[in-house]
């Protein structure tokens, strides 16, 4: 077993990143850090390094528990790594899974079946007409003459 692995190529073994090339894109681009420092993708991990991915505001973290050159099965990579993302962060990705799935974007279409159905209960809930009022009462067919002869003077 090596003692030293590239960082791009732990995590893409280890299935952070889809390709290798995208995890080295992200070292390249100062998201990734090893022990608090940013890493280029040439820099190697070794046991028991902290690795920081940021993604968006949220920087999740990862323990190297072992080493590896080829990419595996996912169930085997519990074995490789061990999450020690912060409170804090997780509640951020909660709040960001809330916001997400809270609004529609813009441009995406009409709103599916439930979403309508939805729609129409809470907009039912919050304009809630009272069926007993009658628009059409007959003790206000007089029309105020006086009003409606008056001159503009606007």
């Amino acid at each position: 077993m090596p003692s030293e692995v590239r960082i791009d190529k732990w995590m893409w073994a280890v299935r952070l990143f889809k390709t290798r090339s995208k995890a080295a894109d992200a070292c390249k681009k100062n998201k990734v850090l090893i022990d608090n420092t940013f890493a280029k993708p040439s820099r190697t991990v070794k046991v028991g390094d902290v690795i920081g991915i940021k993604k968006g505001p949220v920087t999740c973290s990862f323990k190297v528990l072992a080493l590896a050159h080829n990419r595996m099965g996912a169930k085997l990579v519990p074995d490789f790594m061990l999450n020690v993302t912060t409170k804090d962060q997780l509640e951020l990705i909660e709040l960001q899974k809330l916001a997400a799935s809270s609004r529609r974007q813009k441009g995406l279409g009409r709103p599916t079946k439930k979403e309508r159905r939805d729609i129409d209960d809470f907009a039912e809930e919050m304009y809630f007409i009272d069926e007993d009022w009658n628009f059409d009462d007959d003790d206000d067919d007089e029309v105020d003459m006086d009003f409606v002869n008056a001159p503009n003077n606007i």
